[in-house]
């Protein structure tokens, strides 16, 4: 019987089906050690958004986890010593596990744990760092972070990479090629594709109360209201295709929000939704024709919005900057765009939506979800998983 222990610091919508499957899995037990500590399962104020977020689905139920006492001053998981918890170490081991999986080495208890386990029980590594955000040319800071990272990683047994940017970081970092097993990053795809009488309903409420005529099409930006987000693409877009069925949906909050209906103000065309929870997100999803990330960073990691869009059967246009739009987008469910090349991923964006205005271009949405599930589902993770931590 193996036993993984699993290392994160707080409950997320995209890991806890992921959870709730593996505990199902015949030959395996899974305990979640969450490091936040016991706020982690409360609402949290998030930066980005600039609003205090609770998510309205269940994160905590079908699997077994323990939160662990964290100690830190300013505890959180955007700084390194935010996650301190000097009981973790003989927590874990009491458990017993056979192997450990943890997300993310940059907190101080999770880099203790990674060092402590070397060797004594097999580390299993989860993140989507990529190096897209690297520039060119050498500089002693480049070198000293390189050096440090390589020291990280020699205490990483398996890294389950998430995708082709990410596999191409952990190999630049020293990690063998025999050491990175395929886990690809997913969302609960079930739950975005179902689609029931409820739903359709709610998706004509919003139309109504968004005024969406049935003859529009609906461009969407959904996500942190941003720099890295760069939401201000939509309004660039939005002044070269000046065509009335055009609707321009802008969904959620952050700090750009009223710099941008300030800026989009005197076109009525754009329709502004602050941040919507999981739950409505499947809703929201399919009132568009065309979801758009043109994330140009620094900071972006995979961009799990293209999971969730195309598992709508939304097609995408996506920043190449997006960790993951290289493994999503083909010619058949949208459009990958070079944000470092502004006019050019402009002039591609608006060729494309001239071509569904035109009707000269259709995207199957049953194709394109197809096409997701059989690539990026929960099940090659655990698939992924039970490979390396499986006698």
């Amino acid at each position: 019987m193996a036993r993984l222990a699993i290392i994160t610091t707080h409950p997320i919508q995209y890991n806890a089906p992921l959870f709730q499957l593996l505990s199902q899995q015949q030959g395996l037990v899974v305990k979640v050690f969450y490091t936040w500590g016991a706020q982690a399962a409360t609402a949290k104020y998030d930066p980005g958004f600039g609003s205090t977020i609770a998510w309205d689905i269940p994160l905590l139920s079908g699997y077994e986890y323990e939160f662990v006492e964290n100690v830190a001053t300013n505890p959180g998981s955007h700084h390194f010593k935010g996650i301190d918890n000097p009981s973790l170490i003989k927590l874990v081991m009491h458990w017993q596990p056979t192997a450990v999986l943890v997300y993310g080495w940059s907190f101080k208890s999770h880099l203790q744990l990674m060092r402590y386990c070397k060797g004594k029980v097999p580390v299993l590594f989860r993140g989507d760092s990529t190096l897209l955000d690297e520039t060119a040319g050498i500089s002693i800071k480049k070198i000293v972070r390189r050096f440090f990272l390589k020291w990280v990683y020699r205490y990483v047994d398996k890294a389950l990479y998430v995708g082709t940017h990410n596999k191409a970081y952990f190999l630049k970092h020293g990690l063998q090629p025999q050491q990175l097993v395929y886990a690809p990053h997913a969302i609960d795809n079930d739950r975005f594709m179902h689609e029931d009488a409820a739903l359709q309903a709610t998706v004509a409420d919003y139309k109504n109360r968004l005024q969406l005529a049935a003859t529009d099409i609906v461009l969407l930006f959904s996500g942190k209201l941003q720099q890295k987000k760069d939401p201000f693409f939509m309004a660039t877009l939005a002044a070269q295709l000046p065509n009335r069925r055009l609707k321009f949906l802008i969904v959620g909050d952050g700090a750009l929000a009223a710099a941008l209906q300030a800026h989009t103000c005197n076109d009525d065309r754009f329709r502004f939704l602050p941040f919507q929870n999981q739950a409505i997100m499947p809703a929201i999803y399919r009132l568009a024709h065309l979801f758009v990330l043109p994330s140009k960073g620094p900071g972006e990691t995979w961009g799990l919005a293209i999971n969730e869009a195309l598992a709508c059967g939304v097609p995408v246009v996506a920043s190449q900057l997006c960790g993951g739009a290289i493994d999503l987008i083909t010619e058949n469910n949208g459009l990958l765009i070079d944000v470092q090349h502004a006019t050019a991923a402009i002039a591609a964006t608006k060729a494309l939506v001239n071509k569904m205005l035109e009707g000269t271009i259709h995207f199957d949405a049953a194709t394109i979800q197809h096409s997701l599930n059989n690539k990026h589902h929960y099940q090659h993770i655990v698939t992924a998983i039970l490979k390396t931590v499986k006698p």
